[in-house]
């Protein structure tokens, strides 16, 4: 099957089954119901509670997660939606942010209060959280179909942000993890683990991780779109190559 066929697929057994919540879910990584107990099953886990700097997904399941790590004092950031500036994080502190720090957790608010970084200004990060719409349990993953989560990961990567063993989480409805064979390219990130409301699932790191933005594979359109695309295919270029003696 294809990544759109399985999304259709998904997204129809979670129509059929009366599970998706608001906001409208159609092209986009749906909201479900559990969202919240799975945000809570993630927030137990030893590794968030060392975390100090996480990233997490604007995707509607993962609000719980967002705030829970504003109220937890850890430093937070999100993607500009499109990545569509030259800064194209926000970082959210909760130390600076005072009263405001319920109104964040939505993209609206984080634009509002928050300040925008490029991706080498921001800190190390510690975890990251993402949207799925389908994963296996061998942590292969497919997003709502921008690619924009693995776009950012390339991003960070590329300024070492974020590390080849930095955890990537997921919070999902059992529904959505797929024993189809996702196909995963060498841009996808895959997931360590699978948190449902109900269970976490630790998964074998069977699939490699993009080491940074994979320039071959990525459309014009894209680039152009980008500002730290262009910039980053800009500074690739005219880095020498080697000479081999």
């Amino acid at each position: 099957m294809t990544k759109d066929e399985i999304r259709h697929k998904v997204r129809s057994q979670l129509a059929q089954a009366g599970v998706a919540r608001f906001p409208d879910w159609v092209a986009r990584v749906p909201n479900f119901r559990g969202a919240d107990r799975a945000a809570q099953l993630l927030r137990e886990l030893p590794m968030w509670k060392r975390a100090r700097v996480v990233k997490v997904s604007c995707d509607a399941p993962q609000l719980a997660v967002r705030r829970a790590a504003v109220a937890e004092h850890k430093i937070l950031y999100l993607a500009v939606p499109g990545l569509r500036a030259d800064r194209c994080f926000v970082e959210l502190d909760p130390a600076k942010l005072g009263a405001r720090v319920l109104q964040v957790a939505n993209i609206t608010g984080a634009l509002r209060f928050g300040r925008l970084v490029a991706p080498q200004d921001m800190r190390p990060i510690d975890i990251i959280v993402c949207g799925s719409l389908a994963v296996t349990r061998q942590g292969a993953r497919v997003g709502g179909g921008g690619g924009f989560g693995d776009l950012e990961y390339g991003l960070l990567r590329t300024e070492g942000k974020v590390r080849e063993y930095t955890p990537i989480l997921t919070t999902v409805h059992p529904l959505q993890i797929v024993d189809d064979r996702l196909p995963m390219r060498g841009h996808d990130i895959p997931v360590d683990f699978v948190i449902t409301p109900d269970h976490v699932r630790a998964a074998p790191s069977v699939y490699p991780r993009p080491r940074g933005v994979i320039w071959d594979i990525l459309p014009e359109y894209k680039i152009l779109a980008i500002p730290q695309l262009r910039r980053g295919r800009r500074s690739a270029r005219s880095t020498p190559t080697p000479r081999i003696l």
